[in-house]
């Protein structure tokens, strides 16, 4: 090929890249500042009717925000070891766990030895096979959706679409399962057993358990994104 011609070819590859290059996005600032006010009177607007409801937006906020920088989502935690091969998510799922068992623990044990009733205990329901299904099919949802819960709403927030739609059938299938879950409790879900760990192990032992459980998990984990690495 001659001299021009490759020239020419250059110029069009070029201009065709030129073409197709992404134009700058505009600004958010103003957005921002628009979004800042509005929650300045929204917060204000809700201390004027309860001191509680400011903290509840000033803690939505804040968990909000963490959600959306550090990207942490239980979708993430159970389809990246998949999909990706990495399980940085997981991991971070897991050590909230251990930290949660140990706070949990601690503040139902107070409880426990000042003979007061157990905060929490209407929480411990029956193991059956009503459980496994439903985790099942709650697994498929979240991966089709692309989030659970608090995922759906930090990407709703961030303005994804797909994700608006997510959470109006969240919100339906919410409400239809709020409806039907008497039904579900008398003919499926009362058929297992309650399972209170401390019952079973003693307090020390459900703690030392479940940790460990917890870090044979992490460390199989780990494991796990270092052998995808290696291939």
């Amino acid at each position: 090929m001659s001299d021009s011609g490759t020239t020419s070819t250059i110029k069009r590859s070029s201009t065709s890249r030129a073409r197709t290059r992404r134009k700058p996005k505009k600004s958010q600032l103003p957005f921002a500042i628009v979004l800042i006010l509005a929650l300045i009177v929204l917060g204000t607007f809700v201390t004027g009717k309860s001191n509680n409801l400011s903290w509840y937006l000033l803690t939505g906020l804040i968990f909000g925000y963490i959600l959306q920088r550090s990207r942490f989502c239980f979708t993430a935690s159970m389809r990246d070891p998949y999909l990706t091969g990495g399980t940085t998510v997981t991991r971070a799922v897991l050590i909230a766990f251990a930290i949660t068992t140990i706070g949990f623990t601690a503040i139902k044990y107070g409880y426990f030895k000042n003979n007061l009733p157990i905060p929490g205990m209407g929480y411990v329901v029956p193991i059956s096979f009503a459980t496994i299904f439903g985790a099942f099919i709650f697994g498929i949802g979240m991966v089709i959706a692309g989030g659970c819960a608090s995922g759906t709403l930090m990407r709703v927030g961030e303005g994804f679409t797909m994700q608006i739609i997510s959470l109006i059938f969240f919100i339906i299938g919410s409400l239809w399962g709020a409806h039907d879950f008497g039904w579900w409790k008398y003919h499926f879900i009362s058929k297992g057993k309650a399972v209170f760990l401390p019952d079973v192990f003693g307090w020390v032992g459900a703690v030392v358990i479940q940790l460990l459980i917890i870090f044979c998990l992490y460390v199989a984990a780990e494991k796990y994104q270092e052998a995808k690495a290696d291939k």
